[in-house]
């Protein structure tokens, strides 16, 4: 801490090429939190997993980023992470952790991007308390030891904030293009998340560049250009091929890439609305990847303790269905009510916000004095970069109506910035005993302790009350001592400003620690004691990795082995074939509560925690296995059909895809409710032997039950003890209880 009075020297001679041994360690943490034991899921989200099965088999299925090897329908999302993870599936062979692999690597990038980017103006220490500070952000590596996304997006749009600060820098107008154009590649990776960050770039490339308006315009104005023909040439060249020479673009209601844009994953994210029924009927939205559905089923065990079972069913009867982003706990999917201070609701402050309070003193500090006019230096120009990145970003997050947890990475590189940042303001202007600047250090260090008691606090009964009174106790006592000795100089000082850094890290260490700990959930990913369940919030009770989580949710056609009739149910409610129901006071010990539901009785799924004895986790947030007595039978009775079975979702057929790398139709594309096929097409499908078998379960009948029901009236119910695992009755499907049929067409 000592060395951070000096003023900030660029280093550009001798020193330029050596490396910073402080960094080594921190980029060994990156590394250990972001790789150790990713070798164990073997699955990751299969939703994902069973598209780079597919795009390994041709080119056409590469380029459209299918979802199943047929080309029937693609994925939800535009195909760059997907070359990425297919091309690192050809290399390493197709497992989950090679497609793990490349998001992982770009977490630990972040991590050493933003050190060079926050080094080169604030000065070396501020780069490495920012790059620590990034490493140890918990839905970080949460979210990097996925095969989601969002990790590689962040680390594609700090490529691109390294190209603008180097176009300012350098006034080379090439660099400006491309540092927009790398946003148009982060567009094809997740749409119009990646022009969150635009706000930032318009106003910075102004604030910091001295050439007139007239150039200012010019130049931005090309760029943007550049940007746009970038984002939407992949959707261009998909849109304007002919429907049926392409699989359906999944997730749409039209068949369009432009649609899914803008609809699914751009404006419906706002308000809420993600999913439409064929109907044309507005739904809340209810997962990106069909949760409701598949993530939160569980079967119930009729060994569990009576004690429990009744405490799970008061907590079930006083839950109330909500919309996404809503209701009266935390919302669907823990995302909190929408509101000013969202982000220091319990399911996202202990994913994004621990050090909040300290980079809002960081802020005050850093802009401390400046003019509206200006001049500006460095420092405040690229403060107001990272400034207008974060305020965008968070206020998009706290009024929102869909969104999942893992999408707050958002905010990781501007929160580290300024905590790399503001650490050497506020620690320069304590030093200095600057007036009533002096005081936000210890202000700082005050506020952030106790939001960070504040954020453990619901998790007591899983971490214990130690780490929560001695982070509330060293804050205090840290920053009341500073506060004290704001008039003395010596070594003291400075390991105390020292310690209290290390306090402020201490907790978010643990919590980016926490899927490695209990297991991770690769299709919701979040951070904390209940990170299996992906659902944040308190957490789990449910201690039996047999009877929860994805090892306790069937595959099509195999038994619970009990008789209970609760499988496939929605979050807070009861089943009945999958169909969605209010709470009930009468559910059974093993369902599933909404989530941000009783923190002491809510059975989240929690199969993959440390007391989980399988070595390998079939994780996906999907049904990650298959009934090979179906599967057999299938495969037997094929008779040159195109698909191995059709079903209603990608729910049941994405694990037979990654175990057989054969085609399996799902009918209505990701949570079944696309408008993909008519009658008239299934039949012309059937008459030339593309597909005769058909699994049919609860779910997914929006946009097809004209096709669900032509299935039935004109097929044939296959006996289930041809196919079902066992000889109960109870036909355990991802979404309830399933059929097996068969049709032949003359």
């Amino acid at each position: 801490m000592k060395h951070m009075n000096s003023e900030v020297k660029e280093e550009r001679t001798s020193n330029k090429n050596r490396i910073d041994l402080f960094l080594v360690p921190i980029v060994l943490i990156a590394a250990f939190l972001n790789l150790f034991k990713i070798w164990t899921d073997e699955y990751a989200n299969a939703y994902y997993t069973a598209a780079v099965k597919s795009m390994l088999q041709s080119f056409h299925n590469f380029f459209y980023a299918s979802f199943d090897p047929g080309g029937y329908v693609t994925i939800d999302k535009p195909p760059v992470v997907f070359w990425i993870q297919t091309i690192s599936a050809k290399i390493f062979g197709f497992h989950g952790w090679s497609i793990i692999l490349p998001q992982a690597l770009a977490g630990i990038g972040s991590v050493l991007l933003l050190y060079v980017l926050v080094k080169r103006t604030f000065g070396v220490w501020a780069g490495r308390f920012a790059a620590l500070a990034m490493a140890l952000t918990p839905i970080v590596p949460a979210v990097s030891r996925t095969n989601n996304i969002d990790s590689m997006l962040v680390f594609t749009l700090l490529v691109a904030t390294w190209m603008l600060f180097r176009a300012v820098r350098t006034a080379k107008f090439g660099w400006v293009l491309a540092a927009f154009a790398m946003i148009g590649v982060a567009f094809n990776m997740k749409m119009l998340q990646a022009y969150m960050v635009l706000p930032a770039f318009y106003v910075f490339y102004v604030v910091a560049t001295k050439i007139t308006w007239k150039k200012k315009i010019a130049f931005l104005t090309t760029a943007t250009a550049l940007m746009l023909a970038v984002s939407v040439s992949w959707a261009v060249v998909v849109d304007s091929t002919s429907a049926d020479k392409r699989p359906y673009m999944g997730s749409s209601q039209t068949n369009s890439v432009l649609e899914l844009a803008f609809g699914y994953n751009g404006i419906n994210r706002l308000t809420g609305n993600t999913s439409v029924t064929g109907s044309g009927h507005k739904q809340p939205a209810q997962t990106e990847q069909q949760t409701a559905s598949s993530e939160t089923k569980q079967t119930s065990n009729s060994s569990a303790d009576s004690s429990q079972s009744s405490n799970q069913r008061k907590s079930s009867s006083s839950q109330k269905m909500q919309a996404p982003g809503g209701g009266n706990q935390n919302g669907m999917f823990n995302t909190g009510n929408p509101g000013p201070f969202r982000l220091f609701q319990k399911g996202l402050s202990d994913q994004i916000s621990w050090l909040l309070p300290f980079v809002i003193f960081s802020i005050v500090g850093l802009f401390a004095g400046v003019k509206f006019k200006g001049p500006y230096t460095t420092k405040q120009k690229e403060s107001l970069f990272w400034l207008a990145w974060l305020l965008p970003v968070a206020v998009f997050f706290s009024i929102a109506g869909f969104f999942h947890q893992y999408y707050l990475i958002m905010l990781a590189p501007p929160i580290a910035a300024f905590a790399g940042a503001g650490a050497v303001a506020l620690w320069s202007m304590y030093k200095q005993h600057n007036g009533w600047k002096s005081w936000l250090l210890p202000g700082g260090i005050l506020t952030t302790a106790a939001l960070q008691v504040y954020i453990m606090s619901p998790y007591v009964s899983s971490i214990g009350v130690a780490p929560i009174a001695g982070v509330g106790a060293l804050g205090v006592i840290l920053a009341l001592v500073l506060a004290v000795r704001k008039q003395r100089k010596n070594s003291l000082t400075n390991y105390l400003g020292a310690a209290a850094m290390v306090v402020l890290l201490a907790m978010p260490a643990y919590w980016a620690m926490t899927p490695i700990i209990y297991g991770g959930n690769s299709m919701l990913p979040s951070a904390g004691p209940d990170s299996s369940s992906g659902m944040g919030g308190p957490p789990s009770t449910a201690t039996n990795s047999k009877q929860s989580g994805f090892n306790g949710m069937q595959p099509p056609g195999s038994s619970s082995g009990n008789s209970s009739s609760n499988g496939g149910q929605m979050p807070g409610g009861s089943s009945n074939n999958g169909q969605m129901q209010p709470p009930s006071s009468s559910s059974n010990s093993g369902q599933m509560q909404m989530p941000g539901g009783s923190s002491n009785n809510s059975q989240m799924p929690n199969s993959f925690s440390s007391k989980s004895s399988s070595s390998k986790r079939k994780s996906g947030g999907m049904n990650a296995e298959v009934n090979q007595k179906l599967l057999n039978y299938l495969t037997k009775n094929n008779t040159g059909e195109k698909y191995l079975f059709a079903t209603t979702d990608s729910t049941s057929a994405a694990p037979y895809i990654i175990k057989t790398g054969k085609p399996v139709m799902a009918m209505g594309g990701f949570s079944g409710s696309d408008p993909i096929l008519t009658v008239s097409k299934l039949k012309a499908m059937i008459k030339k032997g593309e597909v005769k078998y058909f699994y049919l379960s609860g779910m997914g009948k929006g946009g097809q039950s004209d096709v669900i029901t032509w299935i039935k009236d004109n097929s044939k119910e296959i006996p289930s003890s041809k196919w079902q695992s066992t000889s109960s009755s109870a036909q355990q499907g991802p979404s309830g209880n399933g059929t097996l049929y068969e049709i032949t067409l003359k």
